[in-house]
């Protein structure tokens, strides 16, 4: 009994106390420190921190521009998490149905993904600055008279369509694997009983569907809350600041303005934000799920 309990433990610190290691140096600890500065009034760059107690908190709590740039960010993750996730669900129901050069399209589709953020926002700062003008002259059409980019109703809706371009991709691959998984004795089953392809839709994939819906909404939510690279290049907040989402406005308020302690404040409240919406969404998701 004693040797395999000490062979239970080596194996434990073979394999396990690395990555436990490592996880509570890169996170663990580095939470636990930003935590202390939020408490501070360190400026980020002197060394001396002077404790203020709750002051940071009340502080962020009053910040307006923090709040409005909340609520700007929560507007658009709900209509990036909505666009993005049907988009990949419909792609992914087209390519896995036979399509002749299905692996094309899905090579093709999942593609935007691979592009670094900064380089993307370049890249279509370039689209909505030039080429897409340049189409709005050609043709007369008044969408697209003027740059996206310098319309501050139009600016944010620039925003939304690069991150649908790049993310619609990768979540279609996992609803790729989804729609394989699914147990086609069920669907014929289904068929059989004489459902449609609506009903069929309705009533058994898509409740099948779910463990994929949750993963997808997870990716999408956390991805859609911490967005900064492409915030930073293609828009860079602006025009008159309307495209300014959270993740930009802590990082300016902690490393631009040097008020480190009210930013990490921030940076904490949006952290809770974040954890209460993906932990609410995991558990009504995983309540939905059936078994084939």
């Amino acid at each position: 009994m004693g040797r395999k309990t000490g062979e239970k433990i080596k194996n434990l610190c073979i394999f396990a106390l690395p990555g436990c290691l490592i996880f509570g140096a890169v996170v663990i600890l580095p939470f636990l420190y930003g935590f202390y500065l939020t408490l501070t009034d360190w400026d980020g760059v002197s060394k001396v921190k002077h404790l203020v107690g709750a002051a940071n908190y009340m502080a962020a709590f009053s910040d307006t521009a923090f709040w409005s740039s909340m609520g700007l960010t929560l507007k658009y993750v709900v209509i990036s998490v909505v666009l993005v996730n049907a988009v990949a669900f419909l792609l992914a129901y087209a390519l896995t149905n036979g399509l002749k050069g299905q692996n094309f399209f899905r090579a093709g589709f999942f593609t935007p993904n691979l592009i670094g953020g900064v380089v993307l926002g370049f890249i279509w700062q370039f689209v909505f600055s030039r080429v897409l003008v340049n189409l709005g002259e050609t043709t007369g059409w008044g969408l697209f008279s003027t740059s996206w980019l310098s319309d501050p109703d139009k600016a944010f809706w620039s925003l939304v369509v690069v991150t649908v371009w790049q993310l619609s991709g990768y979540m279609m691959l996992i609803y790729i694997a989804g729609f394989t998984g699914l147990s086609t004795d069920v669907l014929e089953a289904a068929s059989i009983d004489g459902a449609t392809g609506f009903q069929r839709m309705r009533r058994v994939i898509l409740p099948l569907m779910v463990p994929s819906f949750v993963i997808c909404l997870f990716f999408t939510l956390s991805r859609a809350f911490m967005v900064y690279d492409v915030n930073l290049t293609l828009t860079g907040g602006e025009p008159y600041g309307t495209t300014k989402l959270v993740a930009m406005y802590v990082y300016d308020k902690a490393f631009t303005s040097r008020n480190y302690g009210v930013g990490q404040a921030e940076a904490l409240f949006l952290f809770a934000v974040v954890a209460c919406i993906s932990g609410v969404q995991i558990y009504l998701g995983k309540k939905k799920e059936v078994e084939a």
